[in-house]
């Protein structure tokens, strides 16, 4: 028996109205939104466009958790992957980053075919991951949409609401399009959220009355004799029955999802734990049998094939889910990278998530969790009630852990957005669908509310914190401007290890140094060449120390900032006295050895692996540490070479300020003068221009008020296309008027009809005002009078000509000096 004719069985019965309700409005709903395609592609032009847009640096998960195990997966561990510890101590699952290496493995192939130069090349491999993470996200906004029009309806606001929401959310701008496994996670949670049974799962005699359906007359007796032909062991069980032909295929890729998410991050078990407590409370015993079941195969599956990626990828068998729980909660290891308030979440966290949308999502919270609207008949707002449930549930569980973080939370913020859909239709919609001006102050804030979230999208996308990105993208410049000798370096190919040199170019690498604190720029995902050798300080946690240890163990980053003169001098090879006075790709003289005083220094550290390292061509800091790294390298051949903007504030003061590049090589110092010379030039004379400019419009003004402007008007001449300013006087007869022309200027002519006793405006030669009087002393006789550049010449004779002792016809005061004095000044 087919499901079409099962649902034909159900429905020719009549005893049980609620039931045969529920099948048809499963298939009605499945019909009705089947919505088109054209809003999955601009959700995805939208998100590669967000992704292409994203210029800052967040947190180094971004890279450290995804791209780098992807890249050295690609192109060999010799193509200078920086793998932390999280990945030797087999605390992540491995599926996430190799999603992102098939993405590098197509990219670099087609990179390496079609003969790209090398910053091509490289650029390329930057952006794919990013364009295949914001079709990601797309997926994620997609199905947002999706689950909000199974609760509000296809076509009612409230699904758009969300849509919009999610669209204009600063959050989902800012972090969906990132390579975080937060991002992933949020997105197969919404998925699975979507596919969840929500109709079975909920009370089956709730009924809407817009979706009761006349003429349904089914009977559970036929149903029950109908379906034995299809499911003989389960003797006429009609929810079973029902359950099995409408919701099975939608709660195993439910499962399977969910299963997915989990695997990538544990704590996403806590959203389904929730459901799971909801279905099994208001579910008959036959469909939590099944659930159980379902779940236990589902979740063995997608287990299963983790434990086989795993293997394949750390090369034993492990089970990343036990070790990232023993790590981080057995050991407290989450500690040594930040402790916060118990609160965090509902100081911090929704804030940040929601941002202008707060107000809005505690009301549809309050909402939802109302008594009256949680025992209500709607089942649409038991959906509400259980998924502001899981958004309280999740946050109180996670605030136990000490290490928190808002990505902790991210994969609610979809439901949060379909919880403040309502109220914030039933806030606005009335001032948009009306014209009456009485709902203007609601229609300001509504754009005031948009203006906000873009503002904030803005600066945290392309104005805060864009030097950790900057600076890659220059060392990438700098590193194909020192190749140009030798051959373009091409791209790494990913079958054969990634050697981005041709045969023929010598092994002449360039260093770079990070004296940042850990993990403060990506790495070799942004750098791409691994003929770019560079180290940057560490921050290794304690894993596998004891307690006693845990407490005076030190970090190498916080060695370095305790005091960087002292770690300078005993960390790098040669100390602070044998810094190299040219660049490693000029210089031809041997490597040092560590100095003696390194090994006396480790002794009072306690570190596994040696550290120290040798001073690159190029040195990588926060304009914080500028002062520090001038006086300890004062007599040293490093200079500035670059400088880009980072952050106006920072919440770490080690990363305040701009980002500084120092280098070894004297050329590039001295083309950084000439640029920083040249800039400051253009931006005096600019400023000099915006002050003249700003003068001549003051004067302008003055002139536009003269009262004696009614004298004249313009005259054109019929011969010419000219025009000539001509006096009404001039239309009268003599005496009035002169009958010859006069070489003096208009003003003066004007000036000539007054008394000689009255004093002309117009003629009288006045010095500025805004000049003080004992600076018009030593300013030259003839100049221009709105334009100071002219005020000083470079010539001496200029000088000369209006210096006070030259000036003997005006009664100034100042004495003759003799000749021999006066050369002193010329």
């Amino acid at each position: 028996m087919s499901m079409e004719a099962s649902e034909q069985s159900i429905a020719s019965s009549g005893t049980d109205t609620s039931l045969a309700d529920s099948v048809h409005r499963l298939r009605r709903r499945a019909k009705d939104q089947a919505t088109p395609h054209n809003i999955l592609l601009f959700l995805v032009a939208f998100r590669i466009l967000n992704a292409l847009s994203v210029r800052t640096f967040f947190q180094p998960d971004e890279f450290f958790q995804s791209l780098e195990p992807a890249w050295q997966v690609v192109f060999g561990k010799d193509s200078g992957a920086w793998i932390t510890w999280e990945w030797k101590h087999e605390l992540r699952s491995s599926i996430h980053p190799l999603c992102f290496a098939v993405v590098y493995y197509i990219t670099g192939s087609f990179a390496w075919i079609a003969r790209l130069s090398s910053l091509n090349a490289a650029d390329l491999l930057i952006v794919a991951p990013k364009v295949a993470q914001a079709i990601i996200a797309a997926t994620g906004d997609y199905y947002t949409w999706k689950l909000a029009s199974k609760v509000y309806g296809y076509d009612n606001y409230g699904a758009w609401a969300t849509l919009a929401l999610t669209s204009l959310s600063p959050w989902q701008w800012f972090c969906s399009t990132r390579t975080f496994s937060n991002s992933a996670e949020t997105t197969l949670t919404v998925v699975a959220l979507y596919f969840w049974p929500w109709e079975w799962f909920l009370d089956n005699q709730a009924v809407e009355e817009e979706d009761e359906v006349e003429g349904l007359d089914e009977t559970l007796e036929s149903a029950s004799r109908q379906s034995r032909y299809r499911w003989p062991g389960l003797d006429g069980d009609i929810f079973t029955i029902m359950f099995l032909t409408v919701a099975l295929s939608s709660l195993r890729k439910c499962l399977l999802l969910a299963a997915l998410a989990c695997v990538l991050r544990p704590t996403n078990i806590i959203i389904w734990a929730c459901l799971a407590t909801f279905a099994a409370y208001q579910c008959p015993r036959s469909a939590v049998i099944i659930l159980v079941r379902e779940s236990f195969f589902c979740g063995s599956a997608v287990l299963g094939l983790s434990v086989l990626i795993d293997r394949l990828f750390y090369g034993v068998w492990t089970f990343p889910i036990f070790q990232f729980l023993y790590v981080n909660v057995a050991q407290s290891i989450a500690i040594f990278y930040g402790h916060n308030d118990w609160h965090y979440y509902l100081s911090q966290g929704y804030p940040l998530l929601l941002t202008t949308a707060l107000p809005f999502s505690l009301i549809g919270l309050y909402k939802s969790l109302r008594p009256g609207d949680a025992a209500g008949a709607s089942h649409r707002r038991s959906i509400k009630f259980q998924l502001a449930t899981v958004s309280l549930v999740m946050p109180a569980v996670l605030s136990i852990i000490s290490h928190k973080e808002v990505r902790f939370i991210y994969p609610l913020l979809p439901a949060l957005h379909i919880l403040t859909a309502e109220p914030l239709v039933s806030f606005f919609l009335p001032a948009i669908s009306s014209s009456n001006n009485a709902h203007l102050p609601r229609r300001l804030t509504l754009l005031f509310l948009v203006l906000a979230n873009i503002f904030i999208a803005y600066y945290t996308t392309l104005v805060h914190a864009p030097g950790p990105i900057d600076v890659l993208s220059f060392l990438r410049a700098r590193h194909d401007a020192h190749q140009e000798d030798y051959g373009y370096p091409l791209a790494p190919h990913p079958l054969f290890g990634g050697s981005d040199k041709p045969v023929h170019v010598p092994p002449k690498n360039m260093t770079v140094g990070f004296l940042m604190p850990c993990h403060s720029t990506p790495w070799r995902s942004h750098l791409v060449f691994p003929s770019i050798e560079a180290w940057a300080l560490s921050c290794e946690p304690p894993v596998g120390l004891n307690e006693t240890q845990k407490k005076v163990y030190v970090d190498e980053a916080d060695q370095f900032y305790a005091n960087p003169t002292e770690f300078l001098q005993h960390h790098m090879i040669g100390g602070l006295w044998h810094v190299p006075r040219r660049p490693s790709y000029m210089s031809t003289l041997p490597a040092r050895s560590p100095p003696s005083a390194y090994y006396s220094h480790q002794k009072a550290y306690p570190l596994k692996e040696p550290l120290y390292h040798q001073w690159p061509d190029y040195l990588v800091f926060f304009a914080q540490l500028e002062p520090t790294i001038r006086t300890a390298l004062r007599s040293s051949s490093y200079g500035e070479c670059w400088r880009t903007w980072n952050t106006a504030w920072h919440d770490d003061w080690r990363r305040k300020g701009d980002v500084v590049v120092w280098c070894l090589d004297p050329n590039e110092q001295q083309e950084w003068r000439k640029l920083q010379h040249k800039r400051q030039s253009d931006r005096r004379e600019k400023q000099l221009d915006r002050i003249i400019s700003r003068f001549e419009k003051q004067t302008h003004a003055k002139s536009s008020y003269n009262p004696f402007n009614f004298f004249w008007r313009p005259i054109r001449n019929a011969a010419t296309t000219t025009t000539t300013h001509r006096s009404w006087f001039s239309s009268l007869p003599w005496p009035f008027t002169s009958t010859t022309s006069s070489p003096f200027s208009l003003s003066t002519q004007r000036a000539s009809l007054l008394p000689p006793w009255f004093k002309n405006p117009l003629t009288t030669h006045r010095r500025p005002q805004y000049i003080p009087s004992f600076v018009q002393n030593y300013l030259p006789a003839k100049r221009s009078r709105f334009d100071p550049r002219s005020w000083f010449s470079s010539s001496s004779s200029s000088w000369s000509s209006w210096w006070p002792w030259n000036n003997k016809g005006r009664k100034r005061g100042y004495t003759v000096n003799p000749s021999y004095e006066r050369g002193l000044w010329e």
